[in-house]
């Protein structure tokens, strides 16, 4: 079901130019806990607050935009305020099967004295958030840079991880205080709020025809705002690009009107809040209905589990990929994904294992180099070659930047890919900001540091749920049973893994042999890779332990990933629905490389005291 309202007021409330102080506008939630107000601070600067149940989430920060080097957040005039609402909800490939999209919004008119440029701001609030936007019309050729600052409140801790890795790094722990001076900081960057007051984070959405936003400390609790030009190029960038490194220095420009991605801040009382934020995915476009007539549910785009040969092993061969997909179909997964070997093959092998696998209800994924699709040809003779194969899609590799250059880049794949009915996982990439839902046919975008970079692994899972996986979908290639892999957890935080850290597109690690060969096979069978529900539960804990409860249909499960710290968690079972369920359960063993299975039959009024290891973990299925 779908429900829209949207209800404009214009009123008039003009100000003089911003020489002292003077509140412009609030713009409340539907429920009225969450509060922005902008403001002309005495400075002569704009200047925005955000709270939530009257406590401070983002206390007075600069708030604007540079266009030509001119800061229109300073010395302006306020005109007119547009209040409206927005109040519908729509089907999602994720935490939850329906996205709501609910909020009090107001674009706000702003005059720039000197010169006379006139542009909006536009405010959202939610019950779970805020996000923010400019748009400055005007024609010709501009280059905008951002005036934005966000101040958490003294004495909050925040996690994130530096851009030298791009986004495949781990997050670090740190008070507000303690971030350097000119340090960098990754969206999503989360929070918790001093005094138990709840947690947040802040992140951007709906980036399309600008650079992407990352964030710089200046030592005293501010994080400004700068975008991909201003970041230094990442070490992977360096590696791959050397020659394109100066030039993406250049700041951007923007054709014709300006309009910012959307500023975003989460916020929830608990961890439970902020992982069933749907305003990434809000603010951005609804998809084309006449490239997706039935939204994200048109019928080529489909969600599924994928083999991947890479991490655990293969033979890359014809004949190897064939036993890849013929083991792909006796676990249930829809998708084998092939990296790069496959470009040696003559193009009757990739059509043949194309066609075998499709009777076996297998489709075929395969890995291209970002640097060989930049331009309109090249990008319809790669699609064009999948269409004639039989290849479902694309893994898109190596992008490694967020200048406007290479987010455009996305932005000409995902609607080419479109065009031709083929889905795409994006790799070295940027964090997503809602584009799965303009483009549902983007199933995976990695922009983390998934299993393929190596240990430690326990700490770094069970923080990524409340972190990089905000923003949206994720690739980790989660699961491997052996080896350095391994590392420090077990093979029962292995198999919770593939439930916590989950994707549309959920793309394994381990040889599909040694998932069949496992005593967990069966629960791996079974785990999906959307969720109609998701409850993360009181006992979780950002780098210490992930608990979530999720379903699909009429089935629960119930996954507990551990840090470094063994430790003993009770677990009600109310999430379930009213009478007794068989369960199915997967504990750890006295060994990492071993599990204990048991099953028997729960109610809602039940309970489980899950003992974990360091690095361990718990998975339960409870079935009607």
């Amino acid at each position: 079901m779908r429900i829209r309202a949207y209800v404009a007021l214009s009123v008039v409330f003009c100000l003089p130019p911003v020489a002292r102080a003077a509140e412009i506008v609030t713009v409340a939630s539907p429920d009225g806990s969450v509060q922005f107000r902008l403001a002309a601070g005495a400075g002569g600067g704009l200047e925005y607050t955000v709270a939530f149940k009257q406590k401070p989430v983002i206390e007075i920060s600069s708030i604007g935009i540079k266009v030509d080097g001119a800061n229109l957040g300073e010395n302006v005039e306020a005109g007119s305020i547009g209040r409206y609402k927005v109040n519908e909800t729509y089907p999602w490939n994720g935490n939850h099967s329906t996205a709501i999209d609910n909020c009090n919004g107001a674009r706000i008119t702003l005059t720039h004295v000197k010169p006379r440029t006139a542009y909006t701001l536009d405010v959202r609030a939610y019950n779970d958030g805020i996000a923010f936007r400019h748009v400055v019309p005007g024609m010709g050729t501009r280059v905008p840079d951002e005036a934005t600052v966000f101040r958490p409140p003294d004495g909050s801790t925040l996690w994130y991880h530096d851009l030298e890795d791009h986004y495949e790094a781990q997050h670090a722990r740190k008070s507000l205080r303690a971030v350097p001076p000119g340090g960098w900081l990754a969206p999503p960057v989360t929070f918790m709020l001093p005094q138990g007051a709840g947690c947040a984070s802040i992140t951007e959405g709906a980036l399309r025809n600008y650079s992407g936003m990352a964030l710089q400390g200046d030592g005293k609790g501010g994080l400004h705002t700068r975008l991909g030009h201003a970041v230094p190029a990442s070490y992977p960038f360096r590696l791959r690009y050397p020659g394109d490194v100066e030039r993406l220095t250049k700041p951007a420009s923007v054709n014709g009107m300006i309009m910012t991605p959307w500023r975003i801040v989460m916020v929830g009382a608990d961890l439970n809040a902020l992982v069933n934020n749907d305003i990434v995915h809000n603010v951005a476009a609804p998809p084309d209905s006449k490239l997706f007539p039935n939204g994200i549910k048109t019928g080529w785009v489909k969600p599924g589990r994928s083999l991947w040969s890479y991490l655990d092993g293969g033979n890359r061969t014809l004949a190897g990929m064939k036993e890849f997909s013929r083991l792909a179909s006796e676990l249930g997964f829809e998708y084998n994904l092939l990296e790069g070997f496959w470009s040696k093959w003559p193009e009757s092998d990739l059509k043949d294992l194309a066609d075998y696998s499709h009777a076996l209800g297998v489709k075929i994924i395969i890995w291209k180099h970002s640097s060989a699709l930049r331009d309109e040809k090249s990008i319809r003779e790669f699609f064009d070659m999948c269409n004639r194969t039989g290849v479902t899609g694309g893994k898109i590799d190596f992008f490694d930047h967020e200048h406007k250059e290479v987010v455009d880049q996305y932005e000409a794949l995902s609607r080419a890919a479109a065009e031709h009915k083929l889905i795409l996982d994006f790799h070295g990439c940027n964090k997503p900001t809602g584009q799965e839902r303009t483009w549902p046919n983007v199933l995976g975008m990695e922009g983390i540091r998934g299993m393929e970079m190596g240990a430690p692994y326990a700490q770094h899972e069970v923080t990524l749920p409340f972190t990089r996986m905000l923003a949206g979908l994720a690739d980790y290639t989660p699961t491997h049973f052996s080896g350095r892999r391994l590392a420090d957890t077990t093979w029962a935080h292995q198999v919770a893994n593939a439930v916590l850290l989950q994707a549309p597109l959920l793309v394994y690690a381990a040889h599909p042999a040694n998932l069949l060969a496992n005593p967990a096979a069966e629960m791996l069978k079974s785990i999906p890779s959307v969720w109609d529900e998701t409850i993360v539960l009181p006992v979780s804990e950002i780098g210490s332990t992930a608990a979530f409860a999720r379903r699909n249909g009429d089935t629960w499960f119930l996954a507990v990933s551990n840090g470094p710290v063994a430790r003993t968690v009770r677990v009600d079972l109310s999430f379930l629905g009213p009478g007794t369920y068989h369960s199915l359960l997967i504990r750890d063993a006295s060994e990492a490389a071993s599990v204990k299975i048991e099953r028997q039959t729960a109610r809602a009024a039940d309970s489980l005291d899950i003992d974990m290891r360091s690095g361990g973990g718990f998975v339960g299925r409870f079935s009607k």
